[in-house]
């Protein structure tokens, strides 16, 4: 299983961190050790001094694809799930500055902490409008609906499908929205998906 996240997804997350727009759609990966089950702590690492959360709609890939046009994508997925991607802020400068990978402020163990999945179904929703929100410390720090994507979620299926097979199991994160911030010990982080509160992670 390996784990596709999307960058610069959504504009206003774009302009907070003084980013170009892209042209085309960019994206790293996290290996499957990245993920944090719902409920489970944080752990603060002692190699870095500036972790900011990025909250996210994750869907998961229930066929093997190629090449999958985006519309045929809508066949590749029928459930969700909202995640966060603990970024090290202050090593992923460092690799900018220098031209490097961002592997290893991105692919670090537990920083995918993700909720259960949810049956787009059962939720009568179209993934292209689903409002997600992310509270730190019972203030709501990030808010935002699907429909704001630059590049929907059956488009980013077209594109990394184009470069890689995705198999039964792949996850996306498809971006996040402005309001990203820094994470300390002590904080409590709460992900709502329409409203219902479906992810909890506390930073030890």
């Amino acid at each position: 299983m390996k784990i596709v996240c999307v960058g610069r997804n959504y504009q206003k997350h774009i302009e907070e961190l003084g980013n170009e727009t892209p042209k085309e759609i960019v994206f790293f990966l996290k290996p499957d050790s990245a993920i944090l089950r719902n409920g489970e702590d944080f752990y603060y690492p002692d190699f870095s001094k500036k972790i900011d959360y990025e909250c996210e709609i994750v869907v998961k890939i229930n066929r093997l694809g190629k090449c999958i046009p985006s519309d045929y994508a809508k066949n590749y997925y029928d459930e969700i799930a909202l995640g966060l991607d603990l970024t090290l802020r202050d090593k992923q400068q460092i690799a900018k500055e220098k031209g490097l990978p961002w592997t290893l402020s991105k692919g670090f163990d537990y920083s995918a902490p993700i909720s259960h999945f949810f049956s787009l179904k059962n939720m009568d929703k179209n993934i292209q409008d689903i409002n997600f929100q992310l509270k730190k410390n019972d203030v709501i720090v990030q808010q935002a609906n699907t429909n704001q994507m630059i590049n929907t979620v059956d488009k980013i299926i077209e594109y990394v499908s184009k470069y890689m097979t995705l198999k039964i199991g792949d996850l996306i994160f498809t971006g996040t929205p402005s309001g990203v911030g820094e994470i300390e010990i002590g904080d409590r982080l709460e992900g709502f998906l329409e409203g219902e509160k479906v992810l909890v992670c506390n930073i030890k």
